[in-house]
């Protein structure tokens, strides 16, 4: 038996509000899609973040639809789960609930395990830090179902393990149920594989299908798993999605105009324009000649950026040993500010993301429910 286990596909996501983009990413999504397809898939898991924000475009909810009835036609059944990125906080039906209730996939996101095919499947939505104690005894509970399973157990997740990424952790390995076979996650944006001793399966974060915006202009591969558990051995194999390349260069300025030829030279054969950043450093610099040199590369690139960076930042930890996401960078130095890792989960993985996309009545809900929680918390705090 084989599955795709597929993560993080953001559909909707306009970057740098390019049309372009945002269909990079339909055309990856549909890669992996057809390559599910071809390879007679038994099902695939959707592992959270189907969507960007949780009121998509008209074009990222019919992309999905038809990607799902592709998927049906062939006899291939499908199950999600909820990321943050797919979650109002105003309360609102997500939209993936319609494919649902349409019956073109399956919603596994509250725990209850289903039994297809032999083979157990469990999922939850995305658990906030806050909210992860009152699900040690769901864990425990479907761990005790799991255990009694013959066949293979799959749990499904949304959340960042520490071992992979000490900016992004909100569980450890030790808090997963360890009966599972084998663990289909999400949210972490590079596609990484573990193997824990005290679990029974790996854990495996196929990584986002493109790069998104908090990821940074790099290069790098992008894609999905397909699972072979037709044996007791799980059996990965992480396939590539076709995406457009992204290149950042560091230069100083007095080379400037050579790195631009290297750079131009280098890209010239690329049939789909790529996105290119340079990071200038150095003395006595001028923004005109940068202009000037940057501007010979607009014709081979859908997005050229320039910025200039100082030679401490260049050589700071910042750089050297940064985190996989910018936004993992931005907690550690939110924690800095303001002395509370509370205060800063809030602000950069509650609040940041909703303003960034315009959700303006999500962030207020927010802002007001902490506030109401603040004060409940301090009238607590004066009773005792």
């Amino acid at each position: 038996m084989l599955f795709s286990h597929i993560s993080d596909t953001h559909l909707g996501l306009v970057q740098y509000g390019s049309e372009e983009r945002e269909h990079d990413v339909y055309h990856v999504f549909n890669q992996a899609i057809d390559i599910s397809i071809k390879d007679h898939v038994d099902f695939v898991i959707f592992a959270g973040d189907i969507f960007h924000i949780p009121n998509p475009n008209g074009t990222a909810i019919i992309q999905m639809a038809n990607a799902l009835k592709r998927l049906k036609k062939n006899s291939i059944d499908s199950f999600f789960i909820l990321g943050e990125h797919d979650i109002s906080r105003i309360r609102a039906t997500p939209i993936s609930y319609v494919y649902h209730n349409l019956e073109f996939s399956r919603y596994i996101g509250q725990g209850n395990p289903i039994n297809h095919k032999g083979v157990l499947i469990v999922g939850f939505d995305k658990i906030r830090k806050t909210e992860i104690p009152q699900f040690e005894e769901k864990f425990r509970a479907v761990d005790e179902i799991a255990s009694k399973h013959a066949g293979h157990k799959i749990l499904v997740l949304h959340q960042g393990i520490t071992e992979f990424n000490k900016f992004a952790g909100e569980l450890q390995s030790t808090d997963l149920p360890k009966n599972f076979t084998y663990y289909a996650m999400g949210h972490l944006h590079d596609h990484d594989i573990k193997q824990f001793s005290h679990l029974n399966g790996p854990v495996a974060y196929p990584g986002s299908i493109e790069l998104t915006t908090s990821e940074g202009i790099k290069e790098t591969k992008k894609g999905f798993f397909e699972v072979d558990i037709s044996e007791k051995e799980v059996k990965n194999n992480w396939i590539e999605l076709d995406t457009r390349q992204q290149f950042s260069f560091k230069t100083n300025y007095d080379e400037l105009t050579k790195v631009v030829d290297e750079i131009s030279s280098k890209i010239c054969n690329i049939e789909r324009k790529p996105i290119v950043e340079i990071k200038i450093q150095g003395e006595n610099i001028e923004t005109d000649q940068i202009q000037a040199q940057i501007s010979r590369l607009y014709q081979q690139t859908l997005r050229c950026f320039w910025r200039i960076i100082s030679k401490e930042i260049s050589e700071s930890s910042v750089f050297l040993e940064r985190p996989n996401s910018i936004d993992y960078e931005m907690l550690r130095l939110a924690v800095d500010a303001s002395g509370s890792e509370q205060i800063a989960n809030f602000a950069i993985k509650e609040l940041l993301p909703l303003l960034s996309s315009a959700q303006i009545k999500e962030a207020t809900q927010i802002i007001i429910e902490n506030f109401e929680k603040y004060k409940k918390e301090k009238v607590n705090d004066n009773g005792n």
